[in-house]
């Protein structure tokens, strides 16, 4: 337990400012990864109206509980009011701060806090189409195919859409990566599965290892260390290696489980969060500002995956020095898994028209010639509400 504390405080506690060296060093890190990516708008500074008024500022709270995730979030909000002139600027607070993590959805939609940065996927139980509004077992796998999904095939109307609903306004995706298993014993093939106390972030998710047989438990991520270290759950999905390693999950398991090579995680490979604002605090803002902060997020986005990309490099070595084990499941396991996945796509995407209308534009996209996920025979049978 000595180290998940030592880690944990790493981690300023002071929640309005980071030291000047992380926020010149997170601005630095922009620079070079928005020129190297030719994405010339999303490096380019905002510059606000000289007879701009007073700061507007947002209280805003992440699901990270701490490690890289927390750290890149921090910086980013600090870096707001120098890059707005003072127009506007972000307050940061980690997981469970001001409120629990499930409770983030109503603490934007009444006011509590005017922003948040969750988990996308958490929201499943409010409005069945968020299932659909980040990775689900063996769907869309890549980066890209979620950006192509957001930004060219319509998904990012469809989601604001759906927060709409709620008066609040979905700003954009953020990437971070893929999740991973993290266990007691060993899990070398599907049939490991069966029996074991495995938690994961409900929905869909939940649903498919349920009916590879484990028992499943929906916990926050700054509750699965005590969990595990108590012998509540034996299994743990959350995020990837350098956040669960500054989690100190490597103390309390000793392997990790993920699909075949250059498949990591068959059940949320780009498991994506998002910025996520009240209606009354976005109404607020100049349309020019509102412009501002839907191109940050997608700024920020690319600056946050490849912040904690990078960190999981490092982290790798460091369960390695661990002593922890890599165990990977085979091709033969995906198509098993596949298998229960699909009716579980269906099930959910005809829980309500939202769903379904968000599903299959997925589904289109899955079996087209850029794709091949799915082919007609995978889903005979199969039908859409419409």
């Amino acid at each position: 337990m000595t180290k998940i504390v030592k880690n944990e405080n790493l981690i300023s506690k002071d929640q309005n400012n980071l030291k000047d060296n992380s926020r010149r060093q997170f601005l630095s890190t922009a620079g070079t990864v928005a020129a190297a990516s030719g994405a010339a708008i999303l490096g380019a500074p905002y510059i606000a109206n000289a007879a701009a008024g007073k700061t507007t500022t947002w209280k805003i709270q992440t699901s990270w509980p701490g490690g890289i995730g927390l750290e890149t979030f921090k910086a980013w909000c600090n870096s707001i009011k120098e890059r707005t002139n003072g127009e506007l600027a972000f307050t940061p607070f980690g997981a469970k701060d001001v409120v629990g993590d499930f409770q983030l959805f109503d603490a934007v939609k009444n006011g509590v806090i005017d922003a948040m940065n969750p988990f996308t996927l958490y929201w499943a139980g409010r409005m069945p189409a968020a299932v659909f509004l980040s990775s689900y077992p063996l769907g869309p796998r890549n980066p890209h195919e979620w950006d192509t999904f957001y930004y060219g095939l319509g998904g990012l109307q469809m989601a604001r859409d759906l927060f709409a609903k709620f008066n609040m306004h979905y700003v954009g995706p953020i990437h971070h990566g893929p999740n991973i298993i993290h266990s007691k014993t060993p899990i070398n093939s599907i049939d490991d599965f069966k029996g074991r106390k495995m938690r994961l972030p409900g929905g869909m998710v939940a649903e498919l290892f349920q009916a590879a047989g484990a028992k499943t438990t929906l916990l926050p991520g700054s509750e699965i260390f005590p969990a595990l270290e108590k012998g509540t759950i034996d299994v743990a999905d959350y995020v990837g290696p350098a956040i669960n390693y500054a989690l100190g999950f490597h103390q309390v398991t000793k392997y990790i489980s993920m699909g075949p090579a250059g498949f990591m995680s068959i059940y949320q490979p780009v498991d994506l969060m998002d910025l996520t604002v009240g209606k009354r605090s976005w109404d607020k803002l100049s349309p020019k500002m509102q412009n501002f902060v839907e191109s940050e997020v997608h700024r920020y986005s690319d600056i946050h995956h490849a912040t904690i990309q990078k960190a999981d490099q490092e982290a790798w070595k460091k369960f390695d020095d661990a002593g922890t084990i890599v165990t990977r499941l085979s091709e033969s396991d995906v198509e098993k898994f596949t298998q229960l996945a699909i009716p579980l796509w269906f099930k959910w995407a005809n829980k309500d028209k939202d769903a379904a209308r968000v599903f299959k534009v997925q589904l289109d996209y899955m079996m087209s010639g850029s794709l091949g996920y799915v082919t007609k025979s995978m889903i005979k049978g199969q039908k859409l509400i419409s």
